[in-house]
């Protein structure tokens, strides 16, 4: 007998969505975390750095689950057009989610907030169980179960044991499942700033030559920066006195939200690239960025990462239902398989599109300028475009 039918290790945004999807479903699941579960953020406190761009069909999922209504508004702004232009050249494309019939295309969300309201609903069903702060110390696999070995000498048994727990996961690394790393040469410098006027509720993005620089908006009126540069040139701007840094910034922008009237706090953030070798393997399964990590210029890190929790949960359930193991990897293979063919042409696509708007070469310039243009202008794949941007082309989120 298993304590618990999934145990996941890691309870940020993609453990605590699969626990939640599990638990709502009565599925029992144990989460492990080194750090404590965190609380819904006091009205007032200051938003975080840290954001996520998530996707519509990821809210209609966190709304099924009952997590999305305790995300305080404060802490989550809905937008429904994405503007896109390039620096090198006279290409540009705007999306509209009223091409599509959609309200919105997505919320840019504090990601510390979505955690706290995944917990809080979590926190409400019997079938879930939050071990933190709690360590991972080692397991071992048996034909009908794996013991799990805590830091602190507790054992637990499980059925299936998931890896959640991010881009360096420990659980990957032990369990011997290879990862191909892409480094960007970037670091993303993020933060929030004040701009003289109205975002109007559209993510802007502009290609700059060493990267993309990205105004996302923010509830309180104000827009999160995510600034892709080099590393050295990153630093160099986190240090900037904060009227040079604005100057600087409103300059990368074309000021096309009039001057940057405030800035807070600034952070740096290397970016890599990784792909797991598998998501899968005897009673293990692996989500998130455990399995892959994408390069933040087109926001769908997290998303993808609650897509793999979607999808993994769905199969757990309809395992349990008809009575097959749901640890066995004949069990786990359609996860993969779905999931791989889902998330690697998105990668890819992420990957040439980042290559083509750092390239410098004069051809490759223009290319990019007409490629944009023309499909700003080509409705049917404009509406494509848009779809897969709300999430909707991805089955995970039915």
């Amino acid at each position: 007998m298993s304590d618990c039918e999934v145990l996941i290790v890691g309870a940020g945004i993609t453990g605590a969505t699969l626990a939640l999807a599990l638990a709502d479903a009565g599925v029992a699941v144990t989460m492990l975390d080194r750090e404590a579960a965190p609380s819904l953020p006091a009205p007032g406190q200051p938003l975080d750095v840290r954001v996520s761009a998530i996707h519509a069909a990821a809210v209609d999922l966190l709304e099924r689950l009952g997590a999305w209504p305790l995300v305080p508004a404060a802490c989550r702004a809905p937008f429904g057009h994405i503007q896109v232009w390039d620096a090198a050249s006279v290409g540009s494309i705007r999306f509209d989610s009223a091409e599509i019939g959609q309200p919105w295309l997505g919320s840019i969300t504090e990601n510390r907030a979505l955690v706290a309201a995944l917990h809080a609903r979590l926190a409400e069903l019997p079938a879930a169980r939050l071990l933190a702060p709690a360590v991972l110390d080692d397991w071992e696999v048996r034909a009908d179960r794996v013991i799990v070995r805590l830091g602190d000498g507790r054992e637990l048994t499980t059925r299936l044991l998931v890896g959640a727990d991010g881009a360096a996961s420990p659980l990957r690394l032990r369990a011997g499942i290879g990862a191909a790393a892409d480094d960007f040469g970037q670091c993303a410098l993020v933060g929030h700033v004040a701009t003289e006027r109205p975002h109007a509720d559209t993510a802007r993005q502009r290609f700059l030559p060493t990267g993309p620089l990205a105004f996302l908006p923010l509830a309180d009126g104000r827009c999160s920066i995510v600034w892709s540069t080099t590393p050295p040139e990153a630093q160099r701007l986190a240090a900037l006195p904060a009227g040079e840094f604005m100057l600087e910034l409103g300059q990368a922008f074309e000021h096309r939200l009039g001057q940057i009237t405030a800035i807070g706090e600034r952070a740096v953030i290397p970016l890599r690239g990784l792909e797991a070798a598998r998501y899968v393997g005897p009673r293990l399964a692996l989500i998130g960025d455990a399995a892959h990590v994408v390069h933040p210029m087109a926001g769908l890190g997290a998303n993808l990462g609650i897509g793999d929790a979607a999808a993994l949960a769905r199969l757990v359930i309809a395992a349990l239902h008809s009575g097959r193991d749901p640890g066995l990897i004949q069990t786990l293979r359609p996860y993969e398989r779905a999931r791989r063919s889902q998330n690697l042409p998105v990668v890819q696509a992420i990957v040439g599109l980042h290559r083509l708007f750092t390239a410098g070469a004069a051809p490759l310039r223009a290319l990019r300028g007409a490629g944009l243009l023309a499909v700003d202008r080509a409705a049917p794949i404009k509406r494509l475009l848009t779809t897969a941007a709300c999430g909707l082309a991805d089955g995970a989120f039915g």
